[in-house]
């Protein structure tokens, strides 16, 4: 028997004939049941006049084009900075929670898990209105980019937290038994090692960032949701609002498939790197009678 079939028959029992009948069922029944629901909808779109070559014709204007790459730059541009932003948030409030000391570790427990508590649209909300009512002037961009900044920031932090604790205590003591100090144990040990576990629920959270943009619609940012009820209110192309959604949904989906793909690729590439260790030493080569070995 295999090794990979000894291991995993460690984690969980292997289905037998009937289990494997039962999953093979499931499964056909499971895939009938989403093709049977989007038969459905088309059937529902359809029967509502939603595929009328009136609500889509609007789509092949230039004009329209633009507007729709306008909004969606504002997305990515939102979404851009609110990444760069959460994950510094993040690497930040994560070391001070690691931290020995009280004085950090305390105020940044209270930080991530006050932002982390408060809903991302009051954030923004507190973003936007709350400089106005003193008469401070703030870009709609930036109060969404500081929303977006603390809540997926705090969440960002409890993920990098996590990924470093969850490395073997072992490799900790090693490092510091040759003299390493916290910070490059840190940096030269722990975060190599936590960042492949870390990566995929890092890649989610920011698909998560990337789709709450749509929020900015709250605070009527132009971004792509918004452009988007814009050229569906037309009532000259019939309202098509359906159609519009459809169009701003398969983006969405694009994007957050792409980002999936880098997430991929990465994780396959950091799979090929090169692992570096010691050398062997040969039997028998030690220092002299002690007993010693001798390091090569």
């Amino acid at each position: 028997m295999g090794g990979g079939t000894v291991s995993s028959s460690v984690l969980y029992d292997l289905p037998g004939p009937r289990a494997r009948m039962r999953n093979r069922i499931l499964g056909v029944v499971s895939i009938a049941a989403i093709v049977a629901l989007v038969a459905f909808i088309i059937y529902k779109f359809n029967e509502t006049g939603q595929f009328e070559a009136r609500k889509w014709e609007q789509f092949q204007y230039a004009s329209v084009q633009r507007e729709l790459l306008t909004g969606l730059w504002a997305t990515l541009k939102a979404a851009g900075l609110a990444t760069v932003l959460a994950l510094l948030f993040g690497a930040v409030f994560a070391s001070a929670r690691l931290s020995d000391r009280w004085i950090l570790r305390s105020p940044a427990t209270f930080v991530v898990e006050l932002f982390r508590a408060i809903p991302l649209l009051i954030l923004i909300f507190f973003g936007y209105y709350v400089p106005l009512q003193y008469g401070w002037s703030i870009d709609k961009l930036w109060a969404l980019v500081i929303g977006l900044t603390l809540y997926n920031g705090s969440v960002l932090a409890e993920i990098f937290r996590a990924g470093i604790n969850a490395v073997p205590y072992g490799q900790s003591e090693g490092a510091y038994a040759v003299g390493l100090r916290k910070n490059q144990v840190l940096r030269l040990i722990l975060l190599p090692q936590a960042f492949r576990s870390m990566l995929p629920a890092i890649v989610s959270q920011l698909v998560v960032l990337l789709k709450d943009t749509a929020l900015g619609f709250i605070i009527t940012y132009p971004e792509l949701l918004f452009v988007g009820k814009q050229i569906g209110g037309r009532l000259a192309f019939g309202l098509p609002y359906v159609p519009t959604y459809l169009i701003i949904g398969a983006i969405y989906i694009s994007i957050c498939g792409l980002l999936s793909a880098l997430a991929w690729w990465l994780q396959k590439r950091m799979g090929r790197m090169p692992k570096t260790a010691a050398k062997p030493i040969p039997a028998g080569q030690t220092d002299g009678g002690t007993g010693a070995t001798q390091l090569v």
